[in-house]
């Protein structure tokens, strides 16, 4: 096996996501292994840790307390006259392909069936989320690199009649 072949059978198994490989060809034996992905630790958000304020003389310190702290979420889509767009899985909100690049669509675009309005991704998957009705994009629900929620508004969009 020479070392082309050798290239080719290791990405080979790294597309295919095998973890361990063994090829015994005559007197030639090729073992591969790969290291298994190190496993995320899980670290408390800041966002939902509550610090309580130094105690007055006397009184016992306070510890501080995993409280949600409550975000404005935008107000969902309320004109009957309007239909939302709502994401099909949790991940992170991303309103254009790249960094630096125009987004998909703005407040005031005319839009299609079938038109891309932004990204969802969802482990390290990029998921195009495109329009189920032709109009106009009246609000945008969701900020630029935002985690969002199953069934989260992301658009509103007024139908064409």
């Amino acid at each position: 096996m020479n070392q082309k072949e050798l290239k080719e059978l290791i990405d080979f198994i790294i597309e295919k996501g095998i973890a361990e490989f063994e090829l015994e060809r005559g007197d030639v034996k090729i073992k591969i292994k790969r290291a298994s992905d190190p496993v995320p630790v899980a670290l408390p958000d800041a966002r939902y840790i509550a610090v309580h304020p130094a105690p007055a003389s006397g009184e016992q310190a306070a510890t501080p307390s995993l409280v949600p702290k409550a975000e404005p979420a935008p107000a969902p889509v309320e004109d009957e006259t309007l239909q939302a767009v709502r994401s099909p899985i949790v991940g992170t909100f991303y309103e254009s392909p790249s960094p630096g690049s125009p987004p998909f669509v703005k407040v005031g675009d005319r839009v299609e069936v079938g038109q891309v309005l932004c990204i969802v991704e969802a482990m390290k998957l990029m998921n195009e989320i495109e329009c189920d009705v032709a109009g106009e994009v009246v609000k945008k629900l969701a900020a630029n690199g935002q985690p969002i929620e199953y069934g989260q508004e992301l658009f509103a969009i007024r139908p064409e009649k």
